[in-house]
């Protein structure tokens, strides 16, 4: 894959995102100074070859929602992944009030 300074600087930010929280494709996207690249950051996702060591499983819609994920058996994978780190769901979405991480960026 060719390289690109935006998906690194992607990278490295999910890296800081811990075990036990989520981020959304918005919400990186704003911090990469880049606020209407949510679908990039979500492409991104989904050519991250360097899992675990960038979680990608820790990125979720803006609602809460799981989206794609190509590992294991998909969505149910990831979900399993974020309860296994102690994410918080409402039904089928993140409770966000309680797992979106705040970085301290």
């Amino acid at each position: 894959m060719k390289p690109s300074p935006l998906r690194d600087q992607v990278y490295e930010i999910l890296r800081s995102i811990p075990a036990g929280k989520v981020g959304t494709y918005g919400q990186l996207a704003r911090l990469v100074g880049r606020p209407k690249a949510a679908r990039a950051i979500g492409m991104f996702m989904s050519t991250n070859s360097d899992a675990p060591r960038t979680p990608c499983h820790r990125v979720v819609a803006a609602n809460g929602r799981l989206t794609g994920y190509s590992a294991g058996n998909g969505i149910s994978t990831k979900k399993e992944l974020l309860l296994k780190e102690g994410v918080i769901f409402k039904g089928e979405k993140v409770d966000l009030k309680q797992s979106l991480w705040q970085p301290s960026i």
